[in-house]
């Protein structure tokens, strides 16, 4: 097959990420599987793609990239043409603002969330112990504040970058792991993980009103 290739897995929050810019930009790909749980992703053949030994990594032709928002960047650059400019880079004000609100994904919401996500999912089925409810509540507390913040932006634009429609990276970003976060509500929908969720992701109008046109945005997510 010609086009891309990305290494990862599709249950990876990281190669989803990138999935979903590929996936709407209508993009020519192949997704070879790597596995985490079987260390594939720390064989030589992969370190050579990603000298860290993580997903996902990117081959289009002789180039090879690593790091989801960095290949998702490629992508979304790559395919400008074809009239999907996620990244509004024909408008340097609003090409910041998505500058700002994906930094923002990366810096505070994702280290807030990520740890909530490997608890309950990687913990148990990788290392066989249960999670670390102190480190759940700890992430749950710094999720709380950073959507906190996210109510406010979104009472007063749209989208997290504004009111122009872009499907702005910054909104994508948070796919992945909106989608787990839903898992876990349906599935340990009895623990106090649970309760304290609910309560954040139905806090405002806003953010609800954000995050369902995250995931009706999204090819892949609907």
């Amino acid at each position: 097959m010609g086009g891309m290739k990305l290494y990862g897995s599709p249950i990876s929050t990281c190669t989803a990420r990138v999935l979903l810019c590929l996936e709407e930009v209508g993009a020519k790909y192949e997704l070879v599987l790597v596995s985490t749980l079987t260390g594939e992703h720390t064989s030589p053949a992969h370190l050579a793609r990603n000298p860290f030994g993580q997903i996902p990594a990117l081959e289009d032709g002789d180039l090879v990239l690593f790091e989801s928002r960095a290949i998702s960047r490629y992508v979304l650059r790559k395919h400008i043409a074809s009239g999907v400019d996620l990244l509004k880079e024909q408008n340097f004000a609003e090409s910041a603002l998505v500058d700002v609100w994906l930094e923002a994904e990366a810096q505070q919401y994702n280290p807030a969330i990520q740890p909530i996500i490997f608890q309950f999912f990687v913990v148990p089925k990788k290392l066989g112990v249960s999670p670390d409810q102190a480190i759940i509540d700890s992430s749950l507390e710094k999720l709380k504040k950073v959507l906190k913040v996210y109510v406010v932006r979104l009472s007063k634009s749209k989208y997290l970058g504004g009111d122009f429609f872009s499907w702005l990276i910054s909104a994508i970003s948070p796919i992945p792991n909106i989608s787990w976060l839903h898992l876990m509500h349906r599935s340990l929908n009895r623990t106090r993980m649970l309760r304290v969720g609910g309560m954040i992701l139905h806090q405002g109008r806003h953010l609800r009103k954000w995050l369902l046109s995250c995931s009706v945005l999204s090819k892949i997510n609907s």
